[in-house]
């Protein structure tokens, strides 16, 4: 009888466990977003407030912008935060996503080596100074990953007026081959070098190679200002209008993929995008690199949800 009450009870407590594993589940979001937005520091204070509001908790996968989209397309996570809004708005015209919310913005900067060999300290035309950057062959290093950054960089090597060269390489993500294709100036191998790797490994190699690159200002300040040894590339170029860098999340659709916890995915975004939720921006102001970080409230006028 003993060893009766004592399955019984077991079983109780399994049936409870598996209960709450699955409420907790639940509960759970999976958002793939950008390596610039994790490596920020900005998940870090917006999601143990959004789980305190809610009760959700969001699990990120942090990879670049097209990976990151790409997941979204396949049905693979419940919502998407990344910056390249064109082809933001491409899912959703495609049905992939049920909307584009645009949440925050930051911009672009070109860093630099100090000695600034091809002279474009303190210029605000982005276009120029990728032109005398490759007309004086200065090295210059492209994350090549097919991220939001790779993707802005190609647009302002097109603005630039170079000619322009097509090329493929495989890169290496999560242990897995993938081919993309990009658009480059003259001089692959030479002066410029497409790694295929995140932020934080392109802004290290452009240190390390002395040499140009293009980064969202928010990673380089976290770089420059929030780690030790401080990264000895300077910013040399800023200010141009096409360096914008606009933020938006993305819910998948469950018409596409009717396994999504779509309800959960909206309301973390409107959450994002409320009036709750940008104040909680203001938490930032606390830590020293955020106050730079971004210019968290959006550019955008706050929509009205029903």
């Amino acid at each position: 009888m003993k060893r009766y009450f004592l399955l019984m009870g077991l079983v109780v407590i399994s049936f409870a466990m598996l209960a709450g594993t699955a409420a907790a589940d639940a509960k759970l979001l999976t958002m793939s977003t950008t390596t610039s937005t994790q490596a920020s520091g900005l998940l870090d204070v917006l999601l143990p407030a959004f789980k305190t509001d809610t009760g959700i908790r969001v699990k990120v996968i942090a990879k670049g912008t097209g990976a990151a989209i790409r997941d979204g397309m396949d049905g693979n996570v419940d919502l998407i935060f990344v910056h390249a809004k064109a082809r933001e708005e491409k899912v959703v015209r495609e049905g992939f996503g049920t909307r584009r919310y645009p949440i925050m913005h930051n911009d672009f900067v070109i860093l630099g080596p100090a000695a600034d060999p091809a002279g474009i300290r303190g210029t605000d035309d982005v276009a120029r100074s990728l032109a005398q950057i490759a007309t004086t062959g200065a090295p210059f290093i492209s994350r090549g990953d097919d991220s939001g950054t790779h993707t802005k960089e190609q647009q302002l090597w097109q603005a630039s007026g170079l000619p322009l060269k097509a090329a493929s390489q495989t890169i290496v993500k999560k242990g897995q081959n993938r081919e993309i294709t990009f658009s480059h100036p003259d001089g692959l191998g030479q002066w410029y070098f497409s790694i295929g790797q995140g932020m934080g490994k392109a802004l290290t190699f452009a240190e390390e190679k002395q040499a140009y690159i293009l980064s969202d200002r928010g990673t380089y300040i976290k770089y420059k200002f929030g780690k030790k040894p401080p990264l000895d590339l300077e910013v040399l170029c800023e200010g141009d209008p096409r360096l914008a860098n606009p933020y938006g999340v993305i819910p998948v659709s469950p018409n596409k993929f009717p396994h999504v916890k779509h309800a959960l995915a909206e309301r973390f975004a409107r959450w994002l995008s409320s009036e709750k939720g940008q104040g909680s921006w203001a938490l930032m102001i606390n830590t020293f690199f955020i106050v730079f970080l971004l210019s968290v409230f959006s550019d955008y006028p706050i929509e009205a949800h029903s």
